[in-house]
């Protein structure tokens, strides 16, 4: 799980490509546990949480650019 200071920290670029690639994780974790092999179901929601913190960052980052281009 990561932390939000560890995300801010980290540029655009790195955002997306972490973001592709926690949703491969996402889909290869619900294949498994379709597939009754994965052994911590509360994987799924780690990966989502992160998801979604990413996700937040990169709003965030979209606003403040947004914001200091029309001022």
């Amino acid at each position: 799980m990561m932390k939000a200071s560890e995300v801010r920290s980290m540029s655009s670029a790195e955002l997306e490509s972490k973001l592709t690639g926690l949703k491969k994780d996402l889909f290869y974790l619900r294949l498994q546990h379709a597939t009754n092999q994965l052994d911590n179901p509360l994987k799924i929601a780690d990966v989502k949480r992160d998801i979604a913190r990413i996700k937040t960052i990169i709003r965030e980052k979209e606003l403040a650019s947004g914001a200091s281009q029309s001022r």
